[in-house]
């Protein structure tokens, strides 16, 4: 841990949140020396502390000690690039259209790679009026089922959540091409192509 790029770290994002060091040190219950020595890389804070500065900078605590932000490249928002992460442990879903550091339950996540559907993931898309009536008679049950199905298309994503014992029926308002992802709790992130 370098303490100089920590304190520089420190200082810009105090000061993008327009904080004096007072008041930092006075929601962390510490003298604003401490923040000043931090600031000027001759200590770092302790990591008991960390957890705290991060909420207050509004950033990661891996960020903090390593001493800088990696940002992303903009890619616009384009739905098409969207990535599915789903934490093994609670079964929460998070998405993103770009790179992005995602943990959840202690636990750092990695995208979800899709596979193309096959005979055991199959979702039946029935065209209804201006509707796509979606089904599957793929089990539902505690510990193996669809927790979400999502339609995707460009400029726009649905996400239906879907939970064991439910029967799997969602309707999608017809959005023209796209494809449609649903995640199987026990084998993974699958895809179809909804054509027009």
């Amino acid at each position: 841990m370098d303490a100089n790029k920590v304190g520089k770290l420190i200082y810009q994002l105090r000061k993008e949140k327009n904080m004096t060091q007072k008041q930092v040190a006075d929601i962390m219950n510490i003298s604003d020396k401490t923040i000043s020595k931090w600031e000027r890389g001759q200590g770092c804070p302790d990591i008991s502390l960390l957890k705290e500065l991060a909420q207050i900078l509004e950033t990661s605590v891996d960020s903090i000690l390593c001493g800088e932000i990696n940002t992303n490249e903009s890619v616009g928002g384009n739905m098409n690039k969207l990535k599915f992460y789903v934490c093994p442990s609670c079964n929460n879903l998070m998405t993103a259209t770009g790179d992005a550091s995602i943990s959840c339950c202690g636990k750092v996540i990695g995208a979800l790679e899709a596979k193309k559907s096959d005979e055991n993931h199959v979702i039946d898309i029935e065209p209804v009026e201006d509707e796509l009536y979606v089904t599957s008679k793929h089990k539902m049950e505690k510990n193996h089922y669809i927790s979400f199905v999502a339609y995707v298309k460009g400029d726009r994503v649905l996400i239906v959540k879907q939970y064991p014992e439910w029967n799997l029926q969602v309707r999608f308002r017809k959005q023209g091409s796209g494809r449609l992802f649903y995640y199987c709790t026990k084998d993974g992130l699958y895809y179809q192509l909804i054509k027009r």
